[in-house]
């Protein structure tokens, strides 16, 4: 866990540069080798890592705008995965989709863009690891703010009724997009509504990873039971603005400095060298070892050729007779 966090944090650290080039002095969201949104998970890697280290490549995950955490984490080759958000050919969508729509079959992991979309679709595959009779378990990561949506809660509905092998991971990172979640939700905590559908709920406190392990391990053997879905929500903190170029004007300057002094991989490190007995040696060789694959893949995402323009006609639905 402590090796794939310093992954996913040494990736999104690298995209910062990589985005940032071309968006100088005056931000152009267009312009630079990365062109586009770009939601970073910066502090978030605990609600990934927590779940994705009791899941297989059988089981299926779906997540939102921000998931590149949840991606890294669910095994998503980095190489295709850098050149996707790159628009390069060799990417996951051949570089049609950017970082919003990644796709890998492989380990069974999607994401997009649209809030709460990603739920029904998880408990679609939840529905068809049950009616193939496998063990299989489905999770869907969502936002705090998602869990107000209709689909949060059509889908848990069919879930509880069927017992589907459904994990719904809400990260309350505090804000949707700029709105506060005391300003959006009518519950302190997003578990508590899995008394309304009979199900398991936790809350996992201070973006605590060994924590997070410890409850999903409860919900993934429930699912893998047949004992139904549970919600899980992780307080989580996200350290970059919404989107990078966000000029952050609704949380307080302070915020993210403080929020930092309680960094979950430099917690784990510790926990590691005191109570695991590991060595800083060993530390340095999973830190090198996670930071030679993140150099790797985006080596390869520069080096990669775009589409040809021929190619924006090839992979889509067309009618033909128009």
């Amino acid at each position: 866990m402590y090796e794939t966090m310093v992954k996913i944090r040494y990736f999104e650290d690298t995209m910062v540069e990589a985005y940032s080039e071309g968006k100088t002095p005056v931000f152009n969201i267009g312009a630079g080798p990365v062109p586009g949104e770009m939601h970073l998970c910066t502090g978030q890697e605990p609600a990934a890592v927590g779940i994705c280290a009791h899941l297989t490549k059988e089981d299926t995950v779906t997540s939102p705008h921000r998931p590149h955490h949840h991606a890294i984490a669910k095994g998503v080759n980095l190489k295709q995965m850098a050149a996707e958000m790159f628009g390069k050919s060799t990417g996951l969508g051949k570089g049609k989709g950017g970082h919003m729509h990644l796709f890998d079959p492989n380990v069974k992991f999607s994401c997009g863009g649209i809030v709460a979309a990603g739920i029904p679709q998880a408990a679609g595959a939840a529905l068809a690891a049950k009616k193939k009779g496998k063990d299989w378990v489905a999770v869907a990561f969502i936002g705090e703010g998602a869990a107000n949506a209709g689909a949060f809660h059509e889908s848990l509905n069919l879930a509880a009724l069927w017992k589907l092998p459904l994990i719904v991971v809400i990260e309350d990172n505090k804000y949707g997009i700029s709105v506060e979640k005391r300003q959006s939700t009518s519950v302190v905590s997003n578990d508590k509504r899995a008394t309304a559908y009979g199900i398991f709920g936790a809350k996992v406190k201070d973006n605590d990873p060994v924590e997070m392990y410890r409850v999903c391990e409860k919900a993934v053997d429930r699912a893998r039971k047949g004992e139904g879905p549970s919600i899980i929500e992780i307080e989580t903190y996200r350290f970059l603005g919404h989107f990078q170029g966000d000029p952050e004007l609704y949380r307080d300057k302070n915020e993210v400095p403080t929020l930092r002094l309680n960094d979950p991989i430099e917690k784990l490190k510790e926990k590691l060298l005191d109570e695991e007995n590991l060595s800083l040696e060993e530390i340095a060789e999973m830190e090198s070892k996670a930071k030679k694959e993140v150099d790797e893949a985006y080596q390869f995402a520069w080096e990669s050729a775009y589409p040809d323009p021929e190619d924006a006609l090839k992979d889509v639905f067309m009618d033909e007779s128009v």
